[in-house]
């Protein structure tokens, strides 16, 4: 199933979606989605007897009350290779503020005296229930709650050449478009199977598959459940492939009236207009 939020921001209410595709209101069962009511909708919950929505309103973010995003950077071999970078040993973990997180069509606004904003297709991993010390794969698929589309965005000289940790290039405001759906895990068997997809006023940039992972979505769990209690609501953003900015020739930054659009296979789709702040 698909789980989803609509209406203007800040008061978005939540949508579920059985295999019909039909839109319907889940505000008879919940009054959000958040990480206290997720697993409540993924114990069940009888679609069928919900009211349709007919035509859902702005995508939000599928989630609210995010409790932490954790990140994977270099997670793409090719991504590596474009980088200059050695392929990690282990994986290159940060983290993301929540409130860096908006709908999927929402505006992006490039920082003042930004010269390097960078996109970033990433499988995002929405976690369903504790993980903590998990003894293998298996243990952390069984914590996977569903699958979203995360637009990574990142500036590259507050990241990389301002000192310190990559946090400053991460956590500029709007620098997390989410969604616009969750769908869930029973739906996705294999998430190393899955085409991404991103470009810039409509030239392609990036496109790959979740095949060249290095680290793959349940390697990761397992690992970062023994660094991290992972709970409920929380995000994983798995990493980009190759084909940012930062890895092309000339390093095409984004420019204020760029439209960006991304697509995962199964997730939908985003697209974002940037903007000065």
């Amino acid at each position: 199933m698909r789980l989803a939020r609509h209406g203007t921001a800040g008061a978005e209410r939540p949508l579920i979606s059985g295999a019909d595709g039909t839109w319907r209101d889940l505000r008879p069962v919940i009054g959000d989605l958040t990480p206290g009511t997720l697993p409540t909708v993924l114990e069940g919950v009888d679609i069928d007897t919900l009211p349709v929505v007919e035509s859902p309103e702005r995508f939000g973010a599928p989630l609210s009350g995010i409790g932490k995003i954790v990140c994977i950077g270099l997670n793409y071999r090719q991504h590596a290779a474009e980088t200059g970078a050695a392929v990690p040993g282990e994986p290159i973990v940060f983290l993301k503020t929540p409130d860096t997180v908006v709908g999927p069509d929402d505006q992006v606004l490039i920082p003042r005296r930004s010269l390097k904003t960078d996109y970033e297709v990433e499988l995002a991993v929405v976690i369903g229930r504790e993980a903590r010390y998990l003894p293998d794969e298996a243990a952390a698929a069984g914590c996977v709650a569903g699958y979203a589309i995360s637009n990574d965005i990142s500036e590259r000289e507050f990241q990389l050449e301002r000192g310190g940790q990559w946090d400053k290039g991460k956590n500029c405001e709007t620098f997390n478009p989410l969604g616009p759906w969750l769908l869930t895990a029973d739906e996705v068997p294999d998430p190393q199977t899955l085409g991404l997809r991103l470009s810039v006023n409509g030239e392609p940039r990036q496109n790959s598959n979740t095949s060249d992972m290095i680290f793959g979505v349940h390697q990761l769990i397992r690992y970062l459940s023994h660094f991290m209690v992972l709970r409920p609501g929380d995000v994983i953003n798995t990493g980009t492939p190759a084909g940012v900015a930062l890895g092309l020739p000339g390093e095409p930054y984004l420019r204020a009236g760029d439209v960006v659009e991304v697509e995962i296979d199964g997730l939908g789709r985003q697209r974002q207009t940037f903007g000065q702040a």
